[in-house]
């Protein structure tokens, strides 16, 4: 336990669950979609959909995908934010199986026609878990330029991704691999120590065998 986890996030409250931590997810997608939110659909489950109104986490995941963080004194009156930027909400209460009771199910579409859907938990002091990414398995934690890539399982992928990355001299800090089965489609997440040169995602997408990329980029929350 550090002393973040003790005194918590610099925060509007009244919860680092259902509230700091509703913002981070929310923020976290807002950088991963990339563009404006256009449409979202906000899928609640467990304690985020029984107690998450009266802690603000509606409020506080609309905060979010409007890239505001966790200590914006606007967060209370997102919801008008919203509708005068002219975001459309609309809010389910859902079950999602085997989760972390403070979960959400976001369901975005941007202002050009890109979509993003992702599961992510609250696990207490502001800290998040990014659970599932466009229905693929995911788990990192938003703190890291974050590289998200669904490629076809076959020998040689992760050597050429992760080349790429030592190219330019991008560190990888952690590294996860998902497959379904063997041949079929895989996953791998990298959290890096620096953000990765857009040259080198568009050199990425090129690769003989990579279905998709999806980049979480720091940048906005550093400047």
């Amino acid at each position: 336990m550090n002393l973040f986890d003790i005194i918590g996030p610099v925060m509007v409250g009244p919860s680092s669950s259902h509230t700091a931590g509703a913002v981070r997810i929310g923020y976290v997608a807002h950088l991963l979609l990339a563009e404006p939110v256009k449409k979202a659909d906000i899928c609640l489950h467990g304690s985020f959909r029984a107690t998450g109104k009266g802690h603000g986490t509606d409020r506080a995941l609309v905060a979010g995908l409007l890239g505001m963080q966790t200590d914006d004194g606007r967060i209370p009156n997102s919801l008008q934010v919203a509708e005068e930027a002219g975001m459309e909400v609309d809010f389910w209460a859902v079950e999602l199986g085997d989760v972390h009771p403070n979960s959400v199910k976001l369901l975005l579409v941007g202002v050009n026609g890109k979509r993003l859907e992702l599961t992510a938990s609250s696990l207490g002091g502001g800290r998040i878990r990014v659970c599932e990414i466009n229905g693929l398995t995911a788990n990192f934690s938003g703190e890291y330029p974050t590289l998200i890539v669904n490629n076809q399982d076959r020998p040689g992928i992760v050597n050429e991704v992760t080349a790429t990355l030592a190219g330019e001299n991008v560190n990888i800090a952690a590294m996860q691999l998902y497959r379904s089965k063997r041949g079929s489609s895989a996953v791998m997440i990298l959290e890096c120590d620096g953000e990765i040169p857009q040259e080198d995602l568009q050199q990425l997408k090129s690769l003989p065998g990579i279905l998709d990329v999806a980049y979480l980029s720091l940048k906005e929350t550093e400047e």
